[in-house]
């Protein structure tokens, strides 16, 4: 009887250890896929924020360029004695 006795204890610690462990294993895919739903999340603003600077920047690109060839005319027409315009052409 004694036998018997160790046997089921031994039998319901194994099994206590089992679903332990198997909450456990819950918990961290839990744990996992909430942590990769948030990756995700970030991925996506950081994406947004990237088109956004880029947009940025591609205005900001043009708009010096445009000031450049403005001060180009200016500078032009005053070597040659001509207005903006004339300068503009050549």
């Amino acid at each position: 009887m004694r036998k018997i006795v160790l046997a089921s204890a031994i039998a319901v610690s194994a099994l206590g250890l089992a679903a332990c462990s198997e909450s456990t294993e819950d918990a961290a895919g839990d744990t996992v896929e909430g942590a990769a739903a948030d990756t995700e999340a970030n991925l996506d603003a950081i994406g947004d924020e990237m088109e956004e600077a880029a947009a940025d920047t591609e205005a900001a690109a043009e708009e010096a360029t445009a000031e450049a060839e403005e001060k180009a005319t200016e500078a032009e027409a005053e070597i040659h004695n001509e207005t903006e315009t004339e300068a503009a052409k050549d």
